[in-house]
């Protein structure tokens, strides 16, 4: 079955730009201490094993491990996975789509998707929660960050190369929504203005499945 292009586009532009990408955002997560306090809360949270889902380069699958949770990264761009794999050799990585995530149901203890859900379309979206809900376990933790505004851009070059890539950006009450709707109990909600190298606000999430 050919994958619908949405999926095609993504997994070809981030397969071009993983090395780029993995050089440009090492050591960032020192910078940003919103992104650090918030899994952190989820650390604390979350019991069981956790799926960082659209790990990219594995930044945030190694953060985690270094809170002491057993985690592991899932990608669509067979280039990140190996990226992360070539980096984080004692943590393991696997391609895979956030759409149809081969994984049983009920078994993980939490999620952490780091802005992966912004390359989806509004359409989608909902069958994402629904697979978000469908693999976390009764009382599994999701946390979300992604860019908090209303409107779809377009990337035709970034990170030094050509792609073709679509960045939605979703208000947190649509987030909030899509959670609701796929059975999540809200937990936190957070929106903070942008870092001089940022073009928007961004945002953040936890929910939990009762």
């Amino acid at each position: 079955m050919t994958a619908p292009s949405y999926l095609t586009d993504t997994r070809n532009s981030y397969d071009v730009v993983a090395s780029a990408y993995a050089e440009m955002i090492d050591g960032k997560l020192d910078e940003m201490p919103f992104d650090r306090a918030v899994l952190a809360v989820f650390a604390e949270r979350v019991r069981g094993t956790v799926a960082d889902i659209g790990c990219g380069p594995g930044r945030l699958t190694t953060h985690l491990a270094s809170l002491g949770l057993d985690v592991f990264g899932i990608d669509l761009s067979p280039g990140m996975v190996d990226v992360a794999r070539r980096s984080y050799p004692d943590l393991r990585f696997e391609v895979g789509s956030m759409t149809a995530l081969d994984l049983p149901d009920g078994k993980l203890g939490g999620i952490v998707s780091w802005y992966s859900i912004i390359h989806m379309p509004l359409d989608v979206q909902p069958t994402i929660f629904a697979e978000f809900f469908r693999v976390l376990e009764p009382g599994g933790e999701l946390v979300l960050a992604y860019k908090a505004g209303d409107e779809k851009r377009h990337l035709s070059h970034a990170y030094g190369h050509d792609l073709s890539l679509d960045v939605y950006w979703m208000p947190t009450d649509r987030v909030a929504f899509l959670a609701k709707q796929a059975g999540f109990v809200e937990v936190a909600r957070l929106d903070r203005a942008a870092d001089v190298d940022e073009k928007g606000p961004q945002g953040y999430f936890l929910a939990r499945k009762p």
